[in-house]
């Protein structure tokens, strides 16, 4: 079974680690029909069906018609895999649109609710991928998220809180209270139930309404 981030061990993460070129005559050598986005997909497909403590790289091979050491071709080891697919599975996220600039709330055209709409909405994307990936809210503890997909939500989680216009401490708390709701509501523990936490969200939205600045927070309906 993978604990986080196998403890004892140092590791570098893969989006952190150049890998060489293989030379001609080796590359001629690899199984054909593979490359790492293949193998990626495949490793969400498997996650999602057994788990990840029954996720191995023998099962993983064996779905795919090849041997196990074919997989060493594309990735060094299994963690540099769980990563990929962890950010895989991030990239179905749908992010919201950058906001219109000098908008009031930090609207987009045709969002009448700015940014506290987009918020709740990139919240609940976010729950969606947990509950559709019940092994990423692990992966997400153990693994560093510095993935492209990771990134891109980390930026639009970023510019949301430039639209509520709270800075310094107000903004670094509410920051920090999204990242804990995110991950402790989404499932580290216990996944709270979506009416609970589609609540909990609407608290947590609606007290950071009331430190932004006047004119930040659109009016609700």
């Amino acid at each position: 079974m993978v604990t986080a981030a196998d403890p004892g061990e140092t590791r570098t993460s893969v989006w952190l680690t150049a890998r060489p070129a293989a030379p001609a005559r080796r590359r001629s050598e690899a199984p054909s029909g593979l490359d790492r986005e293949r193998i990626t997909a495949a490793t969400v497909r498997l996650l999602d069906a057994v788990g990840l403590a029954r996720f191995s790289m023998r099962r993983l091979a064996a779905g795919l018609g090849v041997t196990a050491m074919s997989l060493y071709w594309y990735v060094d080891t299994k963690q540099d895999l769980l990563e990929l697919a962890l950010d895989s599975a991030l990239g179905e996220l749908r992010l919201p649109a950058a906001a219109t600039e000098g908008a009031p709330g930090g609207a987009v055209e045709g969002d009448e609710a700015g940014w506290p709409g987009r918020l709740q909405a990139l919240a609940r994307g976010y729950r969606r991928v947990l509950t559709d990936h019940p092994w990423v809210a692990p992966l997400t503890a153990a693994y560093p998220n510095i993935g492209p997909h990771a990134r891109a939500f980390d930026a639009a989680l970023q510019r949301l809180l430039d639209a509520t216009g709270l800075v310094d401490a107000a903004r670094t708390g509410a920051h920090l209270a999204l990242s804990q709701f995110l991950h402790g509501c989404g499932g580290t523990v216990r996944r709270a139930p979506e009416g609970d936490f589609c609540l909990a969200l609407d608290v947590l939205i609606a007290g950071i309404e009331a430190k932004a600045p006047a004119g930040r927070a659109p009016a609700r309906p």
